[in-house]
């Protein structure tokens, strides 16, 4: 269980006598009670102390004010120095202060001097990196978070509160919802699994399927890295997306993985890597591949992780990979990954860092994350990422055929409540010869605007002549699509053979 070993690992690290313990936790009061707990064995001295209250003894069960001119940060740590009592002292969100070099020559000299008076520093914050010059002194850790069974004793504790407040009325759910919520509340701490579940709980007095999505967009408020990592509340249906066909086929075979308990002998599909032609239909199957496999999507913008600051991007990479495990079961989406990953010369190795610390993840992950990634310029993608091994399969999605375009005009269409059988589908196709999917939906919102500045029903001929004033990308850049095709040839699977 995580408790005991939290506990065990705190103890642990005071029993070694460890000058600086840095503890990483958005849940305060649990730090406070796991302390009281390990120096039950080992007593001492125990103080707490926050900008805003300042100093206070919290092992004497009287209403303590130490040092009462330590709410400053300074006056503190020199109070602490010149204490000659051992004592151990939590300093909750110090993390602003370390950029002052007298406040870290004052931890300094408190640790240098543990040997002969033992006073520990244990610095609380959801987030805390030490200067180099303190970290060989200290020691991290990481409270864990709650297992499986633990989430669904939290669960079942909160629907006998609900039980009993509402006169003994059960919660109404099913252990299939049971265990998605489960898997859902997974990588949340303590405090957050009980108060998404009285959520879902008190809201109904239920804990019913159509609830889940709404979990898991909290949950990704919660975890917080909106920029870098976006969460994709809208997934498309594949109906929603033109032919590709054998991608579709593909990744249907792969769905019973996350369909529940995965068959024994099955490993967990790594991902795919769509390359292909712009717009020809590559991000909506992105979309629809978390739609299909029915879990959340989330998106990366490689832009986003990008830091002028050195090794912040690397941080930033690892902090959007750590959000996915906490979410997995889902579906990881790398768009546009060549605009990230291609190499450069001038960035002073970022690129290159940043592509090391992918491929490591992409070996050694061992959470349930289905990666998708997307790409419009292969030729720019380090050829470690796309040799065989890292990505289950390679799909080559091209412009689509006459009866895909048949399609596509059918169901963007029918998207835009318009009726279909008033047009002739195979002339629309035959006139958009060259176009992408993309392309063939801006032609279909340029002839709804004509038909609207007609003051009249969309016809065939408003689509005609948005089909005829456009040119097309495979026109515009057909030296490009060439290549591109040319690269495919016996090195990817074409999504719509």
């Amino acid at each position: 269980m995580s408790e005991a070993r939290d506990l065990h690992d705190l103890s642990l690290l005071l029993r070694c006598q460890t000058p600086l313990v840095v503890l990483e936790t958005r849940e305060e009061r649990r730090a406070v009670e796991l302390l009281r707990q390990a120096l039950k064995q080992q007593p001492k001295p125990f103080f707490t102390w926050s900008v805003v209250s300042g100093l206070a003894r919290q092992d004497l069960s009287l209403d303590s004010q130490n040092a009462p001119d330590a709410s400053e940060p300074r006056r503190l740590l020199e109070h602490i120095r010149s204490s000659r009592h051992p004592g151990l002292y939590v300093l909750f969100d110090f993390h602003p202060y370390l950029e002052d070099p007298a406040l870290i020559r004052l931890i300094k000299e408190i640790a240098l001097a543990h040997e002969q008076l033992p006073r520990t520093l244990i610095f609380v914050s959801h987030q805390f990196d030490l200067p180099g010059e303190l970290k060989r002194l200290s020691a991290k850790l990481e409270l864990s978070l709650p297992s499986s069974d633990e989430i669904r004793a939290m669960i079942a504790e909160e629907a006998r509160r609900y039980s009993e407040q509402h006169s003994q009325q059960r919660v109404r759910t099913d252990r299939e919802v049971l265990d998605k919520l489960t898997r859902l509340l997974s990588g949340l701490t303590h405090n957050d699994v009980r108060r998404l579940a009285r959520n879902v709980i008190y809201d109904d007095g239920a804990i019913s399927e159509d609830e889940l999505p709404e979990i898991n967009r909290a949950k990704f408020e919660l975890l917080d890295m909106q920029g870098v990592v976006s969460f994709e509340y809208e997934t498309a249906k594949f109906a929603d997306v033109g032919g590709l066909r054998v991608f579709k086929r593909w990744l249907t075979e792969r769905q019973v993985f996350f369909s529940g308990t995965p068959p024994q002998g099955l490993e967990a599909p790594k991902g795919v890597l769509l390359v292909g032609v712009q717009g020809g239909g590559k991000s909506l199957a992105a979309k629809a591949s978390a739609g299909l496999l029915g879990l959340p999507l989330l998106r990366v913008d490689f832009g986003a992780l990008y830091n002028k600051y050195h090794g912040e991007t690397e941080r930033n990479l690892r902090e959007a990979l750590k959000l996915a495990e906490a979410v997995a079961p889902c579906v990881l989406w790398f768009d546009e990954m060549e605009k990230g990953l291609a190499s450069d010369d001038n960035d002073g190795g970022t690129s290159r860092r940043v592509l090391g610390s992918l491929l490591t993840w992409l070996a050694e992950r061992r959470s349930p994350i289905f990666v998708v990634a997307t790409a419009n310029a292969i030729e720019q993608l380090p050829p470690e990422l796309i040799r065989k091994g890292r990505f289950d399969e390679i799909f080559f999605v091209d412009l689509p055929d006459a009866a895909i375009r048949e399609d596509i005009f059918r169901i963007h269409l029918r998207k835009r409540a318009v009726d279909v059988a008033a047009f002739d589908l195979p002339a629309l196709a035959a006139a958009s010869e060259g176009f992408s999917g993309a392309e063939i939906e801006q032609a279909v919102v340029a002839g709804l605007y004509r038909a609207h500045a007609a003051q009249q029903p969309l016809q065939q001929q408003e689509l005609l002549e948005a089909l005829t004033t456009t040119q097309p990308l495979s026109v515009v850049m057909a030296e490009h699509i060439a290549a591109l095709r040319e690269w495919a040839q016996g090195r990817t699977v074409r999504a719509d053979a």
